[in-house]
């Protein structure tokens, strides 16, 4: 079965590409012109901020693993167009050239009231202001009312396969002036395999589902973790549950993280 990749050279993209193409999809690559083809896969030259070019990347597909995003910029007005307009030009695609396809997007635990009064749950009301959280509430909103097939899994923080991701978290919490027992929800770029892998079987189909580790960990732990420090504190935490997020229903859809938590991850030397 062919599956059509977004996002194959972003992040998660580069190290979810071979994982798929290891488990026997035969993947399609949306890849825009002038980037690196990656080593797996075949690639189709397009955009997703051009419709013309979608065509050819859609014929013929199964599935659609929709990765592409923009969210490391000060530009709102470009995250917006390619997180909104780009997920609603790949789901007008869909429904024109591949119907029958099971569409998955991945979103963001982002999306969550930072005040909330629980970690994140999928039926929580979702009134993000920044721009990349507030796109992508948009963005599955096209894709839940288009009549497709479809899945969303909201990614908390992913790291893992040497991504640099959890090395810099320690310069953005001492910016942020996060406090030290800020507690974050995870996931290991193998895990998002893993949710993938069982969104395409099938048994997310018309769910939001939230995918995350089995042990959220403080952001002073996470600085350890990578031989960083943040200040510690004994101040009052305010906003307990901001980043940590419900992974109830994944677990009841048959979700079980292959690493279980970051400290799993580094005994594993998985970081």
């Amino acid at each position: 079965m062919t599956l059509l990749l977004t996002g194959a050279t972003g992040l998660v993209g580069e190290r979810l590409l071979p994982r798929l193409a290891d488990a026997g999809w035969a993947c399609r690559v949306l890849l825009r012109p002038g980037k690196t083809p990656p080593p797996y896969g075949t690639v189709v030259e397009g955009d997703v901020l051009s419709p013309s070019t979608l065509m050819a990347a859609m014929e013929g597909v199964s599935a659609i693993v929709h990765l592409a995003a923009v969210f490391r910029t000060p530009d709102a007005d470009l995250i917006w167009r390619s997180n909104l307009e780009g997920t609603r030009n790949l789901v007008a695609a869909a429904k024109q050239y591949a119907p029958t396809a099971r569409f998955i997007m991945s979103s963001t635990s982002n999306v969550y009231d930072p005040a909330g009064a629980h970690p994140g749950r999928e039926d929580d009301q979702t009134e993000p202001e920044q721009a990349y959280p507030a796109s992508k509430i948009a963005a599955e909103r096209e894709l839940r009312e288009s009549g497709l097939n479809w899945a969303i899994l909201r990614f908390p923080f992913v790291y893992g396969d040497n991504d640099g991701h959890l090395d810099a978290l320690p310069t953005h919490a001492i910016s942020g002036k996060w406090h030290p027992a800020k507690t974050m929800s995870t996931i290991h770029h193998r895990d998002i395999f893993t949710a993938t892998e069982l969104a395409l079987s099938g048994v997310m189909d018309g769910k939001i589902v939230n995918i995350t580790d089995e042990a959220p960990t403080t952001v002073y732990e996470l600085a350890q973790l990578v031989g960083r420090t943040v200040d510690p504190s004994s101040d009052p935490l305010v906003n307990p549950w901001h980043l940590h997020v419900d992974g109830s229903l994944a677990r009841s859809l048959g979700f079980r993280p292959t690493v279980r938590s970051v400290y799993q991850a580094a005994q594993q030397a998985l970081l």
